[in-house]
């Protein structure tokens, strides 16, 4: 006979600690009880300040020259927060005056470009990304890809990488970029990986590292991921559907469990 199968007594409690969806709410009388219903106004309201909040690109320049890459600063055709939620196509091509001051810069650039750029959380990007770029460049170091031009683009779509890694002969781009905020993580970074950019290209051709965040992968995690990505994309000449990631959880440092991720899918977060 086999043994009874013993529950917890308190599933819903044993489900909060796997995943931060609203789960088991409760009631009171037909609605939800005051402080549910208050959490749930808060998140709200810090993924609505997440997509307004200014993206400080002095702080990003600093940062990444610190670093001691070469930092260009450039915009979409999106003029303000406004145009750039209305209008999608225009924070994926560039200003004339930006077109014009990458192709100053000349070709001949190193394999990997890497775009920062604002997208739908600046909150995101003015937190996270300087120190995701600081663990990456080790990674890279280590993996022998020479890199060594960041881009600060404001206004910023995915598509807005393809157009500068292009003008600046890039064998391959990293746009780091705000994700759209959730409730349980209004401050997300995504990666998006592209091999050889062009204008034109969508979204298959693209590699995505997604919820990285304080709940979510840690930046050794999503460094680990990204260089692997790049290293195996430079040397197999894509990215995309036609290249799975193979890096293995089990191959991962130490760090943050990947266990408490938000419900959305790790590498398939859409920011467009």
């Amino acid at each position: 006979m086999k043994a009874p199968v013993v529950l917890p007594s308190r599933p819903l409690e044993a489900l909060r600690e796997l995943t931060q969806a609203r789960v088991g709410l409760g009631r009171s009388g037909a609605s939800m009880p005051t402080d549910a219903l208050l959490a749930f106004t808060l998140d709200h309201a810090r993924a609505r300040d997440a997509v307004h909040t200014a993206f400080d690109a002095p702080h990003l320049v600093a940062g990444l020259a610190g670093l001691g890459l070469q930092v260009i600063e450039v915009s979409s055709q999106a003029r303000n927060r406004r145009d750039y939620l209305r209008r999608p196509d225009l924070g994926r091509m560039l200003d004339v005056d930006s077109r014009r001051a990458l192709e100053q810069q000349g070709g001949g650039a190193s394999e990997l470009v890497i775009v920062v750029g604002d997208g739908l959380s600046p909150a995101a990007v003015n937190v996270h990304a300087v120190e995701l770029v600081r663990h990456l460049a080790l990674r890279l170091t280590e993996a022998k890809i020479p890199f060594g031009r960041a881009v600060v683009a404001a206004g910023a779509r995915v598509a807005l990488g393809d157009e500068i890694g292009a003008v600046l002969g890039a064998r391959m781009v990293a746009m780091l970029i705000g994700e759209r905020p959730g409730l349980s993580a209004p401050d997300s970074l995504g990666v998006y990986l592209t091999f050889a950019p062009r204008i034109g290209l969508t979204d298959e051709r693209r590699n995505c590292v997604s919820n990285i965040h304080g709940a979510g992968l840690s930046y050794e995690q999503a460094a680990f991921k990204i260089a692997w990505l790049v290293r195996e994309g430079i040397a197999r000449q894509v990215t995309g559907v036609a290249l799975k990631d193979e890096s293995g959880i089990a191959s991962m440092p130490p760090g943050r469990s990947i266990g408490r991720l938000s419900p959305r899918a790790v590498f398939s977060r859409k920011v467009d």
